[in-house]
């Protein structure tokens, strides 16, 4: 689990394809002590496998899953990333529980200046919009933000000058897409609510008022 809290920014310095799958080598801007070979560490958000570690610099194995749910299929050498290493139980959480499961990709639509704070607006498929409520929080690119306001097709976020300066996010031109994470918890309820046994099930009835009534939890 992470936090959407960046620790710090890194270079992604080779690519490695065979198939539909990648391996990548990225170095650090900041010192990995502590880390170890089969740690995760969220790459751009998604949780990568550390497989290989030398001083600063480390490389992950993407599989072909990863690379077709995320940006990583257009990465390229020389491409700035954001990084964070896994959340221990002793830490802060600062931002929100982020898994780095990265459910789908959006793109940066526009960038506006409003006093201190730059607001940002993002589309996205529906698919991933039915989870983002306004004051909610998503993960763009691994960075933990919170929701301003948002449709059907996409939301708006607002950043300090500090976030911009600290993570990628500042570097994004209008269209560069994005990685996606939607709130774990709204994923869960949904699922039990509609009461599906798999994703690609259709929903049954699940969790109503009716149901709520004759279970004792409404009264009559």
């Amino acid at each position: 689990m992470f936090t959407g809290i960046i620790e710090g920014l890194g270079t992604l310095e080779s690519i490695q394809t065979s198939g539909q799958a990648k391996r990548f080598g990225v170095v650090a801007d900041f010192g990995l002590d502590g880390t170890r070979i089969g740690d995760s560490i969220a790459v751009n958000g998604a949780c990568l496998t550390a497989v290989t570690l030398k001083g600063r610099r480390f490389e992950v194995d993407l599989s072909p899953e990863t690379v077709s749910r995320t940006t990583f299929g257009q990465a390229r050498i020389g491409d700035r990333v954001n990084l964070e290493r896994a959340l221990r139980l002793s830490d802060r959480l600062d931002g929100h529980l982020v898994s780095g499961h990265v459910d789908g990709q959006g793109h940066l639509q526009g960038r506006e200046t409003r006093s201190n704070a730059i607001i940002l607006s993002f589309g996205i498929p529906e698919a991933l919009a039915r989870y983002l409520i306004v004051k909610g929080s998503v993960a763009v690119d691994g960075i933990s933000l919170t929701i301003n306001d948002c449709d059907l097709s996409s939301f708006q976020v607002s950043i300090i000058p500090q976030t911009a300066e600290i993570t990628t996010i500042g570097l994004k031109p209008v269209g560069a897409p994005v990685n996606i994470e939607t709130d774990i918890i709204g994923k869960y309820v949904e699922r039990f609510t509609m009461g599906r046994k798999t994703a690609k099930e259709p929903a049954r009835s699940g969790i109503d008022v009716d149901l709520l009534a004759r279970t004792g939890f409404l009264d009559h």
